[in-house]
């Protein structure tokens, strides 16, 4: 565990030099970020300037649950750039070989090759979202609060890098041209919004099949104060767990099925 952090940090460090090279492309990159989140603010305060409450959630609890389900999403988005194009970058053109050819693990190395560092700004706006939020409904933090935010934040980041590299796996069967991930990170926003404005189809799916609902809306009600949801936020690192476990087991499963590209 130490070797495999002081390799995350020599990745890293790496990177924001590289990165540093080229300013202006990183602060295009984070204004990018800013932009779209802005655009989302504005539509939920347009759509509660008509609707002052959605099946029975208020405007602030929704900023909130928006806010938290942004912090795990931030973390996700650190890394999530390695995994678009995994077929096309390891797989076609071999540089997958390289991979197998070090004495770091091979998942680790495709996960942390490059960060998206505009991702931090996700994170940030996320924690200051829940900060006006639960200000505005009167929530006063407690001290169980600090303790259960990073363990549910990181827990709900385990949910979406298990289900994407899940996703990735799927390359060593075969190429995805067609590209099944974007399609599934379009799901994410769904998860944004209370799952009890949905369907029972459509609650299933966000909870059971592909469990988003455990990456935003149910492990932030524990900071609403929703007792009603506190089963399903305590559920929320254990979801995590298994989403990653079975990732790294397909992950390694595609593994033993590679080749290399003969050439």
């Amino acid at each position: 565990m130490m070797r495999h952090a002081s390799v995350l940090a020599a990745y890293f460090a790496q990177f924001v030099k590289s990165r540093l090279a080229y300013r202006m492309d990183f602060f295009l990159d984070s204004l990018g970020v800013i932009a779209a989140l802005a655009v989302q603010l504005t539509f939920l305060g347009v759509l509660y300037t008509k609707i002052r409450s959605l099946a029975g959630w208020s405007f602030d609890e929704l900023l909130l649950i928006h806010g938290f389900s942004l912090v795990p999403l931030g973390l996700f988005n650190l890394i999530s750039p390695n995994l678009w194009g995994f077929s096309e970058r390891h797989l076609v053109e071999g540089r997958f070989d390289r991979v197998l050819l070090r004495p770091v693990d091979p998942l680790f190395q495709v996960l942390f090759e490059s960060f998206n560092v505009a991702a931090l700004n996700e994170i940030i706006l996320g924690i200051v979202l829940m900060v006006v939020a639960g200000a505005r409904m009167g929530i006063e933090p407690v001290p169980m609060d600090f303790v259960a935010f990073p363990v549910l934040a990181v827990s709900a980041a385990a949910v979406y890098l298990g289900v994407f590299v899940i996703l990735t796996s799927v390359s060593f069967w075969f190429e995805d041209r067609l590209g099944i991930g974007p399609p599934v990170y379009n799901m994410i926003r769904f998860a944004r919004y209370p799952v009890t404005i949905y369907h029972p189809a459509v609650r299933l799916l966000l909870s059971w099949v592909v469990p988003f609902g455990f990456a935003a809306f149910y492990p932030a009600t524990r900071f609403l104060r929703a007792e009603e949801f506190y089963g399903f936020a305590a559920l929320t690192p254990v979801m995590g767990a298994v989403c990653l476990g079975a990732a790294i087991w397909m992950f390694r499963l595609g593994m033993s099925r590679y080749s290399s590209t003969g050439s």
